[in-house]
């Protein structure tokens, strides 16, 4: 039995011997627990030599603890110490691999806006939203009858040549005005519950016009509309000039010029005070002193009729506004190309509206 403790003290010195020169050659703390585990857990060699206690005298046995227990003192001593020097050397180069250079420039992240042919519309809504009318959208492929016969332009009828057509079909096209959604309402309008009908419908219109500095196939219009009891030529005055004040400017003023157009009877184009030179004459308004902004007039008898609106005892007033025409108007835009073109150097001047993106 001597001999088999003294075997076994050896062992386990041998073992100690190993242990730590293995510790003290390990690089990384992942190696230190695969050492950790090889001796010292529940498959380890000291493990296994402890097994041996079971053969021994009971005298013997407490000096076998006593090796044991010398083992685990100076393994764990000297593993701590170096698994914590190991984890301040892998906790400086993670610093080195994931350091930043501050000293490089930012990079800036870009912030957009809403275009600006939608702050203008935005801002023509929050104008007329204001003055009491409702905001109605409608479908931009549109019905031959709602996009030019309710609106007394029958077939054949010499004006329609006024707005070449995107026809989808005879009776389908991509709507020319946005006219067909008041067309669409009037006909839904129940004065008697709903009282007088005040309404602009903004949106997409498209015509076959060529691209160029003032003309595209594809623009936006907003178009107003009340009828109610006896609305005269007056109220539509008061109503553009409110509209020209506010989004022109205070000093503005308007003045009616007679025109034509298929469903307003009498007709007017509406000129606004120039608002680059007070009326003076400039190169905006053409030494005039006056800039063309819309068209309007009294809605046409007509019109009120197809509807099943009785003229005898409705009337009404119409305009209708170019949303790019007037943003150019407002910000001085030489091209409606560069609406529509997605140049950043154009686009990004125009960033005072509202919940940027």
């Amino acid at each position: 039995m001597v001999d088999q403790m003294q075997e076994l003290q050896d062992q386990i010195t041998k073992l100690l011997e190993s242990a730590l020169n293995q510790i003290q050659a390990a690089e990384s703390t992942q190696i230190l627990q695969q050492i950790r585990v090889d001796y010292t857990g529940k498959k380890g060699q000291l493990t296994q030599v402890s097994k041996a206690m079971k053969n021994l005298s009971n005298e013997e046995k407490p000096q076998l603890g006593q090796m044991i227990n010398y083992f685990h003192r100076e393994f764990n001593q000297v593993m701590a110490s170096k698994e914590e020097a190991l984890k301040a050397k892998e906790l400086q180069a993670q610093l080195a691999s994931e350091r930043i250079d501050i000293t490089l420039p930012g990079r800036r992240n870009f912030q957009g806006s809403r275009h600006i042919i939608t702050q203008t519309r935005e801002e023509l809504e929050n104008l007329f939203l204001g003055m009491g009318y409702q905001i109605v959208e409608g479908p931009e492929v549109e019905l031959d009858s709602y996009n030019f016969e309710k609106m007394n332009l029958p077939k054949n009828h010499p004006a329609r040549d006024m707005q070449d057509t995107f026809y989808i079909s005879s009776e389908v096209l991509m709507r020319t005005h946005t006219s067909p959604v008041q067309a669409r309402t009037m006909e839904k309008h129940d004065f008697e519950k709903d009282g007088p009908l005040k309404m602009v419908s903004p949106g997409k219109v498209f015509r076959r016009d060529n691209d160029d500095a003032t003309h595209s196939h594809q623009f936006h219009q907003m178009e107003g509309l009340v009828v109610a009891e006896k609305i005269t030529l007056a109220d539509l005055k008061g109503t553009l000039t409110q509209f020209a004040k506010a989004f022109f400017g205070q000093e503005r003023e308007i003045r009616l010029r007679p025109s034509f157009f298929s469903f307003t009877e009498p007709s007017v184009e509406v000129d606004v005070s120039c608002f680059k030179c007070g009326g003076k004459g400039c190169n905006i308004c053409k030494d005039t002193g006056w800039i063309e902004v819309l068209g309007a007039g009294m809605v046409h008898p007509n019109v009120l009729a197809m509807s099943g609106i009785d003229p005898e005892k409705y009337s009404g007033f119409a305009f209708g506004v170019g949303i790019d025409r007037v943003a150019m108007l407002k910000y001085s835009i030489d091209d409606i190309r560069h609406f529509y073109q997605n140049d950043l150097r154009f686009l990004s001047q125009f960033k005072g509206g509202q919940n940027r993106c």
